[in-house]
C-alpha cells in the first residue's frame, strides 16, 4: 500500500481519492454478501502495492524512534502498518490531500510504541525528512506468496493508488515488472527487469483516477484483456480504498489482514499472506 515509491507517500498508494470520489470511498457495511470462499472460477489477479509487497523502510524509520527508546524489530515495523492503515479506514474521511504520509505515520508510531503525546509531533519531523523515499522494504513473505500466485499461470498484475514511480520502484526492488511497458523516466530498461512478470502496472498518477474508483480496476482488467467480474479477485490492506473499491468494481475484494485488525471483517475474504492465498486457489 514517493520517488521511492511516492505511491506513499501521499500514501504509497495515494490514499486520498479526488474529493469527488470520497462518498464511494467509505468502509464496507458489515453483513455485505459474499462468497465463504475464494471462487472456484478466477479469471484474474490484481494486487496492490503498499501493504501486500511493500512496506515503510526499517532502516530509515528506526533511529528515530531508537532516540526515544523504542526498537521494533522487522515483524513489528510490518505489524505497525496494519495498525496504521486500521486508524485510515475508520476515519470518517479520508486525510486531505498532501497528508495522507503523516498521518499514517501517527498510527504507525502509536503501534510501534511510541508515547501517544509524542506521536504527531516525531510524524510530523519524519514525515517531512523522509517523503518519497519511504516505501522501499520488501514484506517478509512477499516474494515468495508473488512467486507462488505466479506459478498459476492467471493473468496478474498491481493497482496501485500512487504517484507516478510505482512500476519503477517494484522493478528496482526486484519485486515485479510489467514487460514491454515503459517506465517513468530513470527507471530501468526492460532487460534489467527483475523479479515478476505481470501484465500491467497501474498507477494513478500516470492513469489519472485512483480507488477506489471502480474506473482504475477497468484500466488495469483492459490491459489484462479480461472482464470485470467476481472472478476476478483484488487483494490490497485497505477497507476504504481496496475492499470497497474492488466491490465498486464488482470484483472479488481479497483484505490482506495477517492480524485479524479488520474493524469490519464481515462481508469479504481475509487472507494472511499471499501464499495463503495461492494455496486456497
Amino acid at each position: 500500500m514517493s520517488t521511492h515509491l511516492p505511491t506513499l507517500t501521499p500514501h504509497p498508494r495515494a490514499h486520498h481519492p479526488p474529493a469527488a470520489q470520497r462518498d464511494s470511498s467509505k468502509v464496507p457495511p458489515r453483513g455485505a454478501a459474499y462468497s465463504a470462499g475464494v471462487s472456484s472460477q478466477v479469471s484474474a489477479i490484481l494486487l496492490d502495492a503498499g501493504g501486500v509487497l511493500i512496506f515503510p523502510q526499517p532502516d530509515l524509520l528506526r533511529p528515530p524512534l531508537q532516540a526515544l527508546g523504542v526498537s521494533p524489530d522487522v515483524a513489528a515495523f510490518e505489524r505497525a502498518h496494519y495498525r496504521a492503515m486500521v486508524v485510515q479506514d475508520v476515519a470518517t474521511v479520508p486525510p486531505v490531500a498532501g497528508t495522507w504520509w503523516r498521518e499514517y505515520l501517527v498510527g504507525y508510531f502509536a503501534a510501534c510504541g511510541v508515547a501517544e503525546d509524542q506521536c504527531r509531533e516525531l510524524a510530523t519531523e519524519v514525515a517531512a525528512a523522509t517523503m518519497g523515499r519511504a516505501w522501499t522494504h520488501v514484506g517478509t513473505g512477499a516474494m515468495a506468496g508473488l512467486r507462488a500466485l505466479a506459478a498459476l499461470g492467471l493473468p496478474m498484475g498491481v493497482v496501485s493508488n500512487s504517484d507516478g514511480s510505482v512500476q519503477a520502484e517494484l522493478r528496482r526492488l526486484g519485486v515485479c515488472y510489467a514487460p514491454d511497458v515503459p517506465d517513468a523516466p530513470g527507471g530501468l530498461s526492460p532487460s534489467d527487469a527483475a523479479g515478476i512478470s505481470v501484465g500491467v502496472v497501474v498507477d494513478s498518477a500516470v492513469v489519472g483516477v485512483a480507488k477506489p474508483d471502480p474506473a482504475i480496476f477497468g484500466i488495469a482488467l483492459d490491459a489484462l484483456g479480461v472482464p470485470a467480474s467476481g472472478t476476478v479477485l483484488h487483494v490490497g490492506d485497505s477497507l476504504r480504498y481496496d475492499v470497497a473499491g474492488a466491490l465498486a468494481a464488482g470484483l472479488e475484494p481479497v483484505h490482506m489482514d495477517p492480524h485479524g485488525f479488520c474493524p469490519a471483517p464481515d462481508g469479504h475474504r481475509h487472507v494472511r499472506t499471499l501464499a495463503e492465498l495461492a494455496q486456497d486457489l
